[in-house]
């Protein structure tokens, strides 16, 4: 996104060529050559843009200066610039001398034309071009013009705006326009190639053609073939002369290659070799340049970076050289030249220059300059000024005092100046206040203003915006809106501008705008936005070029575009072909760039993939080997996750294991890294964390994973939060943290269980709006709750509780659901509550193998004894065994009915499911599966099962049914050994203990809930 470089689009250095011949013949015995003369410019025009550099002449003497001449001076008429015999007068001397004609009266004539424009302050108007152009028509340069000639001519017309293309033009104008500057580049070419070279190439004719070149191309001038070979030709003699540069001449050049090469000219040997060659000079003349020079020396430099120029020493040294010089001058320089330096220092930053200490006081030197001469910056430089004070801050500048006055007196003027702001000024300035909301700046009410000002341009300029532009656009409204920003009408209607121009440019956007203008569109969806038949169009239009630009995009890019996808699912748009194939073609990248990404990047993309494997993506070889090489970096960057990310990876990993994703080491060690980390931050979790990590928490132990210290101190951790941020948690976080703590089971305490619980239930009945699933994750967990207090006999009952369960029940009967899970907690409510039930549920059979061997050695033993399989009592889920005769329950207690299945810890289902067999009046007996591995492991409980229903046991293998089931333990194979020692003894245990076990088995039915 931030590639959005605010350019300096007509900001020009100027160059000087002092051409003052004498009318009249050459003298032959001179055979062209001038006379020795001093000739000093005093004044030049401004540019053609508002703000241009002022003219600085060279000074002293050159060993070829020309003869004062008279000359049309500064107050006479444009009139006699365009009498036909002041054309007809340069034809004949041209004609008179042929071949041996220096050029120097057509050099007179150009530059009597500079000075009618720099006495009027101003470049040729339209109108004034057009009355000159048929003059013009045969004013043509030849090979026999010298150097002198030839520079004058070509600087003089440029600077005076001849060569200017204005809209509309005219195509005779136009055409002549091209062929004047066919026969000068010829010339320059010709001249230049001469071996050996002619004596009279100078530096400073040499720095004002390529000064007038960059100009020209500057100015929407097409490089043409011929412009290009000029440059290729001049390139060298840089080198060549580079010992003659005085001061104006090295900023000039450098502003001229910086200015070539951002429109479009290669970076050849050549020119790489003359920046190199003049880069040592501005150090060694660093106390010679004047604030102008020193402005357009930074901005060339930034410029030239920018555009792939390498920060050499040469580079470094000369921009070291120059910053203490910005500080020495900062009250000489003018607005437009404060604008150029700071853009300069935000471009060098975000190109990697550091932020040494000498950059850092340049900027502050800079920016009380800012609010000094507010009302003195045009549209150009308040767009360039707030593109580079969100970029530096972007990039660690610290939003001081005088940055925040400089902030606010800019966006002041943004309304006064809206009208002036061309297509670019007007993306850079959202991107800018887009970038410094986002990085922390308030949404003052100038801020807000200036948005509001801005967003009926981008209405009435929709067409005139280019795909960059596009792209910052939308990213602007995104990042603004995803802020709090309000979705006003102006800001809708912006946004609906826009997107048919992303169909329309799609061919023209690269990686990066790809990117970013997906994450946009996303954000925008996520926060309200419609998805719009444009949005639907835009978002195919771009799909179908991921593919193509795959091998592009970078770290930033890949994490992007995965999250958006991701995000456009979750949010409801169709899964299209377009969509899977564009992450298909991602999930090699994310291998191939894993060691780039950065914390946030590797949350995001494992958010994402988990996220898309939620919504039906299927779990390719690809998507495997994309979590695989990610996980590892989630241990080595541990320490630098926030707690948002923590979040989110542990959400991520939570739902991969749910969608069974395998529990590699490698996933372990990541979890494991995490949950470190949560009690470290826990008070920086938000309400919206605080749900999701209990929720992820809770779903890694209900599918198994392995009990960690780390686990079991993050829930600790976090619990007691919910209570202190009761009332920020919306309907969804409601729902996921009651059936969190829920499913956790024993594993919470149960006072610390219902405290949490006491904190939400109330926020049920506040009017929020809960979807039918959070009714039903409520309500299960409501219940879960209710079990763990019926089943202590030392806890207070809460009725409290039991009246949201009946007020839940009633919301999710008038949901009328229709799947398994929620009409199974239906029935379970209703049992719970004594309430008729609407509904019947049909459970599957499933019978393990211990249970099998349980009941046939039961039986085997007690073979009159009645028993029943997989019965369903009451409609609710089956028990195990029941002994109809007695009405015992016996549950064979499998690893799922544990926390961490640790044939301890018992988890929600259990307890609800024991608890409402309690209710309904059975006794239930607990028999963890690991105790029952072998006969004779099995014996000591079969026969407590017929000290129960009245046959006596055998003396020597019986074991009291009191031990340790009634106090939350079991009896291990060790124990029974160890207990037939003493066989007396524990008679007469016996007899003092008479009590049942009220241990209760997990609803091996339950159907699990998930967090959306």
């Amino acid at each position: 996104m931030d590639r959005s470089s605010a350019g300096i689009s007509g900001q020009y250095a100027t160059s000087d060529n002092g051409y003052h011949q004498p009318n009249g013949h050459a003298p032959s015995s001179r055979r062209g050559r001038y006379r020795h003369a001093t000739v000093r410019q005093q004044d030049s025009h401004p540019c053609s843009t508002p703000g241009c550099n002022e003219f600085h002449p060279f000074s002293g003497t050159h060993p070829s200066q020309y003869l004062m001449h008279r000359s049309v001076n500064s107050a006479q008429d444009f009139n006699a610039l365009i009498k036909p015999e002041v054309m007809a007068g340069l034809a004949r001397k041209s004609n008179r001398f042929g071949h041996r004609y220096d050029g120097r009266n057509h050099g007179q004539y150009a530059s009597s034309i500079k000075k009618y424009t720099s006495a009027a302050k101003r470049p040729l108007n339209q109108t004034e071009q057009s009355q000159l152009m048929p003059l013009l028509q045969n004013f043509a340069a030849t090979r026999s013009w010298n150097w002198r000639s030839l520079t004058t001519t070509f600087h003089s017309l440029t600077s005076a705006g001849v060569f200017t293309l204005h809209k509309p033009m005219d195509a005779r104008v136009k055409l002549t326009q091209a062929n004047l500057l066919s026969t000068l580049f010829d010339s320059i070419i010709f001249n230049c190639n001469q071996k050996p070279p002619p004596r009279d190439i100078d530096a400073q004719g040499v720095a004002n053609l390529l000064w007038a070149m960059a100009k020209l191309v500057d100015n929407g001038l097409e490089p043409t073939a011929e412009l290009k070979k000029a440059v290729a030709v001049l390139l060298p003699h840089v080198n060549a002369q580079k010992k003659q540069f005085i001061p104006q001449g090295i900023a000039n050049l450098l502003w001229a290659m910086a200015k070539l090469v951002d429109n479009g000219q290669e970076r050849t040997p050549e020119l790489n070799e003359a920046v190199a060659s003049l880069l040592p000079h501005v150090n060694a003349q660093q106390n010679q340049f004047i604030p102008q020079q020193i402005a357009n020396l930074l901005w060339a430099m930034a410029k030239l970076v920018d555009n792939g120029q390498e920060p050499t020493p040469g580079l470094k040294a000369a921009l070291a050289a120059l910053l203490p010089h910005v500080n020495t001058q900062q009250n000489q320089f003018i607005p437009q030249q404060i604008a150029n330096l700071l853009w300069a220092m935000a471009k060098l930053v975000d190109n990697g220059q550091e932020r040494t200490p000498e950059l850092k006081e340049t900027v502050a030197a800079l920016l009380p300059r800012v609010n000094a001469q507010k009302d003195q910056f045009n549209a150009l430089a308040i767009a360039n000024l707030l593109w580079a004070m969100a970029k530096l801050v972007d990039n660690g500048q610290k939003p001081t005092p005088e940055l925040k006055r400089a902030l606010a007196a800019l966006l002041s003027h943004v309304n006064a100046q809206k009208a002036h702001f061309q297509p670019q000024g007007i993306a850079n300035l959202l991107w800018a206040m887009a970038k410094l909301v986002d990085n922390g700046q308030e949404q003052t009410p100038g801020l807000k203003a200036a948005v509001a000002a801005l967003l009926p341009h981008v209405n009435a300029q929709q067409n005139q915006f280019i795909p960059q532009q596009i792209a910052n656009l939308l990213w602007a409204m995104a990042k603004l809106v995803d802020n709090g920003q309000e979705r006003t009408p102006e800001l809708k209607e912006t946004v609906a501008a826009l997107l048919p121009r992303v169909n329309a440019h799609k061919d023209q956007f690269d990686a990066l705008a790809i990117a970013n203008l997906l994450w946009a569109m996303a954000k925008l969806v996520d926060n309200g936005q419609e998805p719009t038949p444009e949005l639907k169009r835009a978002l195919a239009a771009l799909l179908s070029h991921v593919n193509a630009q795959k091998a592009h995009f970078k770290p930033q890019g890949i994490a992007n575009l995965l999250w958006a996808m991701a995000k456009l699912v979750d949010k409801g748009l169709e899964q299209t072909p377009g969509l899977n194939e564009a992450v298909a073609v991602l999930l090699p990248q994310v291998n191939a760039q894993k060691d780039q990404f950065i914390p946030q990047h590797i949350a995001n993309l494992l958010w994402a993939m988990a996220k898309l494997v939620d919504k039906g993506l299927k779990k390719t070889p690809e998507l495997k080997d994309a979590v695989a090489a990610l996980l590892p970096h989630v241990n080595a960057q541990k320490d630098q996750f926030i707690p948002q990310h923590i979040t989110n990876l542990l959400w991520a990993m939570a739902k991969l294991v749910d969608k069974r994703y395998e529990q590699t080491p490698e996933l372990n060690e990541a979890m494991t890294a995490l949950l470190t980390c949560v009690n470290g931050q826990k008070d920086q979790f938000n309400a919206l964390a605080i749900a999701n990590l209990l929720w992820a928490m809770a779903k890694l132990v209900d599918n198994g994973q392995e009990p960690t210290p780390g686990l079991n101190e993050a829930v600790v951790a976090l619990l007691p939060l919910v209570n202190a941020q009761k009332d920020q948690f919306n309907a969804q976080s409601i729902a996921n943290l009651l059936w969190a703590t829920a499913k956790l089971g024993e594993l919470v305490e149960l006072n610390v269980a219902t405290s949490a619980f006491e904190s939400l239930v109330y926020r049920i009945r506040k009017n929020l709006q809960f979807s039918q699933e959070e009714i039903s994750m409520s309500l299960w967990g409501v219940m879960v709750c209710c079990a763990r207090l019926a089943l202590d006999s030392n806890a207070n009952k809460n009725n409290v509780l039991e009246q949201h369960m009946d007020d839940l029940l009633t919301r999710l009967e008038n949901t009328s659901p229709e799947n398994k899970e929620d009409r199974s907690i239906m029935i379970m409510a209703a049992s719970w509550l004594g309430r008729a039930c609407p509904v019947v549920r049909h459970y599957q059979k499933a019978i393990s193998k211990t249970q099998a061997d349980f009941r046939d050695q039961l039986q085997s033993c007690i073979p009159s004894l009645r028993i029943e399989e997989e019965k369903s009592l009451n409609s609710l889920p089956p028990v195990d065994l029941l002994l109809p005769d007695h009405n015992i329950v016996i549950e064979v207690q499998g690893p799922s009915h544990y926390v961490n299945g640790d044939f301890n810890t018992r988890n929600g289902s259990t307890l609800l499911k024991i608890a409402l067999l309690k209710k309904s009046g059975f006794e239930v007996i607990e028999i963890p599966a690991n105790m029952l591995w072998n006969q004779d492991l099995m014996k000591p409980y079969i026969d407590q099962i017929k000290t129960r229903i009245g046959i006596p046991p055998q003396e020597p293998g019986s074991v009291s049914f009191n031990r340790g089931w009634a106090d939350a333990a079991y009896v291990t194979g060790e124990e029974h050994l160890e207990e037939q020692t003493n066989t007396a003894k524990k008679k007469k245990k016996r007899r003092r203990k008479q009590t049942a076990s009220n241990r209760l088995p997990p609803i091996m039915t339950q159907g699990n809930f998930f967090a959306k």
